[in-house]
């Protein structure tokens, strides 16, 4: 059984940064891709980036692209979400998640973290 666990979250003004964390005991997710979504506010959870199990292909949710980045530490069991010029519309619960397969990461998610809260101000 593999346990998430996130952690970077918290406040923020609109147009700051932040790097989120999520990592892997128990078991491996060295070969499996991993995923981040995030769930404001009486919304439904939605997709916001996923990587493969090497690093070598990510993909993002438009709302998000050219400012979120996802990456990965393997070696750490270790993935991220660094996070440049949020807005507070960002604000959200950000899970991260292992995903049986890279081209349907909501569809195939087989582990989630507990989340980590960011709120950004205005």
């Amino acid at each position: 059984q593999v346990r998430l666990v996130e952690s970077g979250g918290g406040l923020v003004q609109s147009g700051g940064s932040l790097r989120l964390s999520c990592a892997a005991s128990g078991r491996t997710v060295s070969r499996y891709a991993m995923g981040w979504f995030r769930q404001a506010p009486g919304k439904e959870r939605e997709f916001i980036a996923v990587i493969n199990w090497n690093g070598g292909t990510t993909n993002y949710a438009d709302s998000v692209k050219g400012r979120f980045t996802i990456s990965r530490d393997n070696a750490k069991n270790t993935v991220y979400l660094q996070m440049n010029s949020l807005k507070p519309e960002d604000t959200a619960v950000y899970y991260c998640a292992r995903s049986l397969y890279y081209t349907a990461p909501a569809d195939s998610v087989d582990a989630w973290g507990q989340g980590t809260l960011v709120t950004v101000a205005s």
